[in-house]
């Protein structure tokens, strides 16, 4: 069997979009929780037999994206909270598919956690062969973020609100292009279910990453995009990209007053984002995720994970192991309704 490979950069992670957002400010946000901002107390996981010597927290990403930062700040807190160290560990490539796979083949016995994602979890499996299977092979703890997408035209682009941008391109078919950061990245498929849900065609540009991106959307080369409020928001509050609706159904604080898609664009029940959470190895025996489940819900009650979150543009949406499963089985429904509609491949 021959694996595929996505790019490494698939814009679920994508962080560094803008010269506005460097690394040494995105690196602060991990900073801010390592440093000891997060207050928690034990909850006497230590005196139990799980667990009992450090736990290895795999993250499928290189530093400084958006996984790898929410990765590091809930190793931090499940340490204090489990009472062992919790060891990020990057194990970056093929989208992160390698790391994942790493932990896919680990043994279920609570000391090889993940760092879980949209890409490598809920969108790779669709669309090429991995060495694992998703719901087989990997056990959901819990959600613990989502990042959600924001619909954005250069400034003087026709249209000012998303009903103006629907009737606009509804009227004129193929006549308008979009850029994603790659065939299949969870933007390209967010962007294909918006057009689907609207009506709207358009023609699909991909390039290799958020920042190119969003760079011709900017250049007016492209007529738009949706990308990560990571990558997009840096643009919009220096006046270079115009905003006009976020993916997520009630909206997001990293992007105040941008107004639900769902809401605007009269597409109810549209709430498309790329979530971050909580993976253990297939098979892990209830008992461990009783306790990792507490663990996890513990973490993210602690107010200092909102500031965490906020400087990484992320929304905190912790979801129980139960929530997660269904979460999981349905974005895994819509987005292969997309990816067959639109026959996308890699």
């Amino acid at each position: 069997m021959t694996n595929k490979k996505l790019p490494a950069n698939d814009s679920t992670n994508a962080v560094d979009a803008s010269p506005n957002t460097t690394r040494r400010s995105i690196l602060g946000a991990t900073g801010f929780a390592l440093a000891g901002g997060l207050s928690l107390p034990s909850v006497g996981f230590a005196q139990a037999k799980y667990p009992n010597k450090p736990i290895k927290l795999v993250i499928p990403w290189p530093p400084g994206q958006a996984t790898d930062l929410v990765g590091r700040a809930l190793a931090q807190g499940l340490s204090q909270v489990l009472g062992q160290n919790v060891v990020p560990d990057n194990k970056a490539g093929a989208g992160g598919v390698i790391g994942t796979d790493y932990v896919a083949k680990a043994a279920p016995d609570g000391y090889t956690l993940l760092a879980g994602s949209a890409g490598p979890i809920s969108i790779s499996p669709l669309l090429q062969q991995v060495p694992y299977d998703p719901v087989k092979d990997l056990t959901p703890i819990g959600m613990c973020g989502l990042s959600s997408y924001i619909l954005v035209t250069e400034p003087n682009f026709p249209a000012n609100t998303a009903a103006e941008f629907i009737k606009l391109l509804k009227a004129n078919p193929d006549k308008y292009s979009f850029s994603s950061s790659g065939t299949g990245a969870t933007a390209h498929l967010v962007a294909e279910a918006f057009n689907a849900a609207v009506g709207i065609k358009a023609i699909h540009v991909p390039y290799k990453g958020s920042s190119p991106a969003l760079t011709d959307v900017i250049a007016g080369r492209v007529s738009y995009c949706i990308e990560t409020a990571a990558a997009t928001m840096p643009f919009v509050r220096n006046g270079r990209l115009k905003a006009l609706g976020v993916s997520l159904e009630k909206g997001t604080p990293v992007a105040p007053g941008i107004p639900p898609l769902a809401t605007v664009a009269n597409i109810p029940g549209f709430n498309l984002g790329a979530w971050i959470g909580l993976v253990a190895p297939g098979k892990l025996p209830p008992e461990l995720v009783e306790t990792l489940s507490k663990a996890v819900r513990q973490v993210m009650q602690d107010p200092n994970m909102v500031e965490v979150f906020s400087r990484i543009s992320v929304d905190i949406d912790f979801r129980s192991q139960a929530e997660t499963i269904k979460y999981l089985a349905s974005i895994r429904t819509q987005f292969t309704e997309v990816i067959k509609k639109n026959n996308i491949k890699i």
